[in-house]
């Protein structure tokens, strides 16, 4: 069986491993007629359109630079980072393997049988956060306001910014999309119609303490989905550094992904393969791997040039304070 592991130890550059693990795992495909992998070529061929084709990259980046220019008119007493990334080879392998994973352990719990090829197949075509931005604001002390708290005042503006940006964006080309989630509750301070697009974890914080408004648009100039993050300095700290950080919540997924006591060893080539390829990732040495513009000393030490672990950072902007005079193009 072709596995992105097999790939890792050459010193090649991460396109030059997407186009042989991509090309291989087709040939097997169809050698063993096998469709699930074949869907997985398709969403390796996405990724290989990211890294190679990114003009529409410019153009996208270009079009959400607006709304920072309009965050730095609205907003000039706001603190605020834009950042965006490119998900990495290895995590992106890692979720559309887990993905089927978790989707057929749920349909064996519930059905006691295995969902057919074609119902597989259209589970694996949520991927909506392959390319992620994220506006991360702070409102410096000096303006705060009386009787109001810095988050609470953080908060009302985080609201304000997801109420604007949907039709910012879909002025400039981009649908927002229906979130498909369903939350207990939505802060009141989203608007009635813009709720069914955000997933709310800011009203509705993971079990973590993650905090954070979701929402997903389909870019229709560059033809692809991209997700907007927005949090406070404060929600950010603890997703990023803190509690809920992502390595723990990849964590927990991983425990998620991995069950497999109810299914037996032969029974479903589909979750077998994807069980192996899973899990030999989760085993993965860092240290061991020779992939051009990346160097790991552990699992823990690691300088990711190229975006094999931890994504390829895009669009860094900075708008530091209100006195801030740079021309912003």
């Amino acid at each position: 069986m072709v596995t992105l592991n097999d790939y890792l130890y050459n010193g090649d550059t991460v396109i030059k491993i997407l186009h042989e693990y991509s090309e291989d795992l087709k040939k097997s495909a169809i050698d063993n007629n096998n469709p699930i992998d074949l869907a997985h070529c398709n969403f390796l061929i996405q990724i290989i359109e990211l890294l190679e084709h990114n003009d529409f990259l410019t153009s996208q980046s270009q079009r959400i630079k607006e709304f920072y220019k309009y965050m730095t008119q609205k907003y000039p007493f706001l603190a605020f980072t834009f950042k965006g990334r490119i998900k990495s080879l290895i995590r992106a392998e890692e979720k559309f393997n887990g993905y089927i994973l978790e989707y057929i352990y749920d349909y064996y719990q519930k059905n006691h049988g295995y969902p057919s090829e074609a119902e597989i197949k259209s589970n694996l075509t949520c991927f909506r956060d392959l390319i992620a931005y994220r506006i991360v604001i702070s409102l410096p002390l000096c303006h705060l306001e009386r009787d109001m708290t810095q988050e609470e005042q953080e908060i009302k503006y985080l609201y304000e910014l997801a109420n604007i940006l949907p039709q910012f964006l879909e002025e400039r080309g981009f649908t927002a999309e229906l979130s498909g989630a369903e939350f207990e509750s939505t802060d009141e301070k989203l608007q009635e119609n813009n709720r069914l697009y955000y997933r709310d974890y800011v009203a509705c914080p993971r079990p973590s303490g993650y905090k954070s408004l979701h929402i997903t648009f389909y870019d229709n100039l560059a033809r692809c989905y991209t997700e907007l993050q927005l949090r406070t300095k404060e929600m950010d700290d603890l997703a990023e550094i803190g509690e809920a950080n992502h390595f723990g919540y990849e964590r927990q997924q991983e425990e998620v992904r991995t069950r497999r006591d109810i299914i037996p060893d032969g029974e479903c080539r589909y979750f077998d393969e994807a069980y192996e390829r899973f899990t030999k990732l989760q085993n993965l040495d860092l240290s061991a791997v020779n992939v051009n513009m990346f160097k790991a000393f552990s699992n823990q030490l690691i300088n990711d040039g190229c975006g094999l672990f931890r994504g390829r950072q895009i669009l860094p902007f900075e708008h530091l304070s209100r006195f801030q005079n740079d021309k912003i193009d």
